[in-house]
């Protein structure tokens, strides 16, 4: 379910903790466990957030069948999101249950963000369509769900805010998150909330880890050349990073074509480094690659540890 867009990501995360703590070289594949394990918890405290909205439906009946003078709205009011259909096979599922017990995500519940957000879902024209459609239909379950993230959570502050202060990468998880999400309400069945990469991809993962780590001193010596007048020193440590991943990606992963790594990690410089990253990892990347090709050194080799 995690692409490999999102395991450079944790990888490079990984590598630059390892830059910035010399003691931390050692632990790196342990580093890359807690970043991937992070990733899952935000995905399943997320997918827990939008249940805890939706249920609010039935709490917010009861609060307002309990005034002492409960007006005809009050005791009226449509709990359908609460049965949404949806919802109660992601609660259904054995895997989504275990990991919850495992994560136990309502330890971060902000009740009060959870009541503004479905107060604030009640009010929309989405919703109230939504509540309006007497029969439950796979396509309106679902687009009511990815409203709730996407306009409500994701477009608030509050939302953000709260996720910045307990997952200390939102910022750098927040769009794969995105994508995550929306991806897992399009295909559910495909979840495995025990273990989101699979052996392929956690195999890509730890070897690219590995690959960087131990295959530095020669990245640099294809580098340092091209740096022309740049100060190897004063160039941006995720820049270095990106270059670094990108060339083991050109030696020593067989099934991923180069133009396809360099297009990666000209974006991933974009998003997460400086405004003039992604030009700069691109022109060094692209200047590695045609050298390797002239001198007939691209012979990419599946990467084995020394």
């Amino acid at each position: 379910m995690i692409s490999r867009r999102n395991i450079r990501v944790k990888v490079m995360q990984t590598l630059y903790t390892i830059d910035t703590a010399e003691d931390q070289k050692d632990k790196a594949n342990r580093l890359l466990d807690k970043h991937l394990e992070q990733t899952r918890q935000l995905f399943v405290y997320i997918l827990h957030f939008i249940i805890q909205v939706a249920r609010y439906a039935e709490k917010d009946s009861h609060h307002r069948s309990s005034k002492h003078l409960p007006t005809e709205q009050d005791l009226n009011v449509n709990i359908k999101i609460a049965g949404n259909e949806f919802i109660w096979k992601i609660q259904e599922d054995l895997s989504y249950r275990k990991a919850c017990s495992d994560i136990k995500p309502q330890q971060w519940d902000n009740d009060s963000l959870i009541r503004k957000t479905y107060l604030k879902l009640a009010e929309t024209p989405v919703y109230k369509e939504y509540i309006a459609l007497q029969e439950r239909n796979k396509k309106s379950e679902k687009n009511i769900l990815e409203f709730i993230f996407t306009d409500l959570m994701l477009a608030s502050d509050g939302f953000t805010s709260e996720m910045e202060d307990i997952f200390i990468h939102w910022d750098d998880d927040a769009e794969m998150m995105s994508q995550l999400i929306l991806n897992f309400l399009q295909k559910p069945a495909h979840c495995n909330f025990q273990d989101m990469l699979g052996a392929e991809k956690r195999k890509f993962a730890n070897d690219l880890l590995d690959a960087v780590i131990n295959k530095e001193a020669y990245c640099m010596e294809l580098i340092k050349p091209k740096l022309k007048n740049w100060d190897a020193e004063r160039i941006a440590v995720l820049d270095m990073i990106l270059m670094r991943m990108g060339i083991c990606e050109f030696l020593y992963f067989e099934t991923i074509p180069t133009k396809v790594t360099i297009n990666e990690y000209i974006d991933l410089a974009k998003a997460y480094s400086t405004p003039q990253s992604g030009q700069f990892v691109n022109g060094i990347l692209d200047s590695i690659h045609k050298d390797l090709l002239a001198q007939d050194k691209l012979h990419k080799t599946a990467y084995k540890k020394p």
